[in-house]
Order: C-alpha cells, then sequence, then structure tokens
C-alpha cells in the first residue's frame, strides 16, 4: 500500500506539475491546492479543510512560491482562478482522487469515525420531507459528519456543483443541469387536507364539494393561481376557485387549520399534521412528481459522500 501511494504520489507530481520544484510539494498541499481552487474563497477552503483562514493563507503562500503564480486574484466579486490555476484544475483533481481510491480500496467508510461536510441544496419542502430525518439519523450513525443545507437555486445549481459549492442537490429530475450524474429517490403524490370539524368536510371529499370550496394553491415563483389539478379539472370540464397563492408547501397546513379553505400538499406533508388537520385523497387523478439525488462527477467515487448519497437513498 505504502509503495502504491508513493508512486502515485510521484506520477501525481510529475504528470500534473511540470517546471515546478516538487521538493517543496506535498500531497497535503496539493488537497489545499485542489480546494481552493474549487472554492475560488480562502474562508470556504479553510472551512473545507478545518483548517484556520492563516493557516490556510501560509498554505496559499507557499503554493505560489512554489508554482511561482499567483494562482487566485482579486476580482470584483471573490476571486478568480489565473491561467495556469485554470489548467491545473481538472488534472489535479483526477489525480488526487486516484490517490483517494488506493488509500481506501478495500476499507468500507466507517460511519462513526468519518469526517465529511456534505452542503446540500433542497427546497424546504424536501427539507421538510427527507432532510430532516437525515439529519438526525446522521448524528446517531456518523456524528462527525457535518450537513449543511442550502436553499435550492435551480438557475445556479450547475454552477454550484461544478465549483463544489453544494456536493448534493435534491429536486425533481427534470432540474438536473446535463451532465450530473443523478439518483431517483422517491415518487410524491398528493393528498387533500382541510381543518378538523370542517362544515363541509364530515364523511370524504366528493368532486363537487371539492370544486365548490376555496383552495390554497402554492406558486414556487409567487403569484401564481393554477396548477396541475387545475389542468386535470379542465380535461373534465371543470373548475375550483383559488382564493390565496403562498410561495410554500410548509405553511399551507397552517392556514388550512385556521380557515374553510382546503389545499393539495405533498403526502409527506400532510402525514406530518394528520393529528390537526383532516387528510383525504383527492377526488380525481393530480400527477405526482419525483425527488432525485443529483451531484458532480467529480464526488462520484468519494467514499464518504458515496456512502451518504447511500444512507439518503435508504431513508428516503
Amino acid at each position: 500500500m505504502a509503495q502504491a501511494i508513493q508512486a502515485l504520489k510521484s506520477n501525481l507530481l510529475h504528470a500534473v506539475i511540470d517546471c515546478v520544484d516538487t521538493k517543496h510539494l506535498d500531497l497535503g498541499l496539493l488537497v489545499t491546492l485542489e480546494a481552493l481552487l474549487a472554492e475560488r474563497n480562502v474562508t470556504r477552503a479553510a472551512r473545507r479543510l478545518n483548517l484556520s483562514q492563516p493557516a490556510l493563507s501560509a498554505r496559499l503562500a507557499r503554493l505560489r512560491e512554489a508554482f511561482s503564480d499567483a494562482l487566485l486574484v482579486p476580482a470584483q466579486r471573490g476571486m478568480v482562478l489565473t491561467q495556469r490555476a485554470l489548467e491545473l484544475q481538472q488534472p489535479l483533481h483526477e489525480a488526487l482522487e486516484r490517490v483517494r481510491r488506493v488509500v481506501e480500496d478495500g476499507a468500507p467508510p466507517d460511519p462513526a469515525t468519518m469526517e465529511a461536510t456534505l452542503v446540500i441544496a433542497a427546497s424546504d419542502y424536501v427539507q421538510y420531507a427527507l432532510l430532516a430525518r437525515f439529519s438526525v439519523a446522521l448524528r446517531a450513525e456518523a456524528p462527525m459528519i457535518r450537513i449543511a443545507w442550502r436553499a435550492l437555486d435551480v438557475m445556479a445549481l450547475p454552477t454550484q456543483l461544478e465549483r463544489g459549492e453544494v456536493d448534493l442537490a435534491l429536486t425533481a429530475p427534470e432540474h438536473a443541469p446535463a451532465a450530473m450524474r443523478q439518483r431517483q429517490l422517491y415518487e410524491e403524490d398528493y393528498a387533500v387536507i382541510a381543518r378538523q370539524g370542517h362544515p363541509s368536510v364530515q364523511s370524504g371529499l366528493d368532486l363537487d364539494v371539492f370544486c365548490a370550496l376555496d383552495h390554497v394553491i402554492v406558486s414556487p415563483q409567487g403569484g401564481g393561481f393554477a396548477g396541475p389539478t387545475d389542468a386535470a379539472l379542465e380535461a373534465i370540464g371543470r373548475r375550483r376557485t383559488v382564493a390565496l397563492s403562498t410561495p410554500s408547501f410548509l405553511i399551507v397546513p397552517e392556514i388550512i387549520s385556521r380557515s374553510d379553505m382546503i389545499a393539495l400538499v405533498p403526502r409527506r406533508i400532510a402525514k406530518g399534521w394528520s393529528d390537526r388537520v383532516q387528510v383525504m385523497e383527492p377526488p380525481l387523478a393530480i400527477p405526482g412528481f419525483f425527488i432525485a439525488s443529483i451531484w458532480h462527477d467529480r464526488t462520484t467515487n468519494h467514499p464518504a459522500q458515496g456512502w451518504l448519497r447511500d444512507r439518503l437513498a435508504g431513508l428516503a
């Protein structure tokens, strides 16, 4: 094993770094360089490596001296990579991944001692439906794992995954950026919720009552008053009245519990409120949706992240 690592280190240094005095570089510095090139920010790279910012700044100074290049330079927003740094980024990452595979080959990660930080981007619905349970489970199984939740930004997601700002995104498969890996986690459907003691909803919910009552609808971009339910109703010549549009599913059960309006919400949210609202089947077929995990290929072979993706899929 030691000979294999030493051979890979030698190959890495000579294949990736030409015209550099490699006597002044070691694997630790190269891992630091990888993090700096991915994060393009000293503070974030220090957090990723569990180093203080002064310690990382000192390492950056050593790297700049070794390469005779600034590597990262200040820009209007944050820092940008020099041309030399851009040329190094991909081959350096690939070479370090080979080293990691040699080190960890044949030894499955031990969750109890595994150290990693996982940044997950997800909507508030997925945070409620899945991430809350996942994060709680990890505290017992892998107490040295840190989880950071980020709000899902579909437009920024390709850049975030590519730069390592986000390790894993949880969203509908159609939102997956091109060339990213993905794995289907679960299929979600909708349930109707109404307040306990609703005068019009005592023994089930037929289509006439469903259309007669006022509805709350969720419009993630804000301001929308129609959705898949309205398309399904229109297909059979019916309509409903949408009285309120909100940007998030999470506030809807609270509104329903205090009013005579009804709503369709993802079943995982409805189940969480089953002691405070009535949960019923819709009186017509409403298309559901899938949730998938999405990640950049650079983390596919990373043992800790692979274990975390598998654990999340098992929980889902």
